[in-house]
């Protein structure tokens, strides 16, 4: 059985919890991590770079001097891709980086990576922070009672909290995530995870089958 260590809110040590073996005990599959972190990163590209083509440059209808005659080389236009303030030839234009993993795929690849940082002792589990209003020194204190000060740490929430964003917000290497909106990427560049009890619960809903 897979245990976590569980904190109260002060970061003091209380004992174990045991992580349900259908989100946290799965066989780890590193190269659907990696496709699903992939997806991830596709998906976060803007895609609006873009040049003018031929038909957006304005100008250079008339053909600047004859075909013939002139010792030059021909021209068509001034506009042309030689030219400067010439249109671009083949540049950027907008278009969706976006990729689609199949929801079992996305599903499967969180499990994995819960599991791959459950065996490695990377999981840990904290009493809900019921914070009334932003305090940095606070989450600060509790992280350096966990000896977790320093390190990357993406804390899990049940739901959006406000203050307890706000409050990791200003600390470096530290994120925070609601549970529903958890994904490949942010728990794959933490060293540490650390879940309320809310959260628990919440993805064992989700992901408990």
């Amino acid at each position: 059985m897979l245990k976590a260590k569980h904190y109260s809110a002060d970061g003091t040590e209380k004992g174990e919890v045991t992580l349900p073996e259908a989100t946290f005990g799965v066989k780890p599959n590193p190269h659907l991590v990696w496709e699903a972190v992939k997806a991830y990163q596709a998906s976060q590209r803007q895609g609006t770079a873009a040049t003018k083509t031929r038909s957006f440059v304005r100008g250079g209808g008339r053909k600047p001097w004859k075909q013939k005659g002139t010792g030059r080389a021909r021209q068509g236009s001034i506009r042309s891709a030689q030219w400067k303030g010439g249109y671009t030839v083949f540049g950027p234009q907008p278009r969706d980086y976006s990729r689609r993993l199949p929801r079992r795929m996305r599903q499967f690849a969180l499990k994995s990576l819960l599991s791959d940082r459950a065996q490695s002792g990377s999981i840990a589990v904290v009493d809900e922070l019921n914070m009334t209003a932003p305090r940095t020194k606070a989450v600060a204190d509790m992280l350096t009672a966990m000896g977790m000060a320093g390190r990357k740490v993406c804390v899990v929430t049940q739901g959006s909290q406000p203050n307890v964003y706000k409050s990791f917000r200003n600390l470096p290497r530290v994120s925070t995530l609601s549970h529903s909106a958890m994904n490949v990427y942010d728990l794959a560049n933490a060293d540490v995870v650390i879940f309320t009890e809310g959260a628990l619960s919440g993805i064992t809903e989700v992901y408990g089958s």
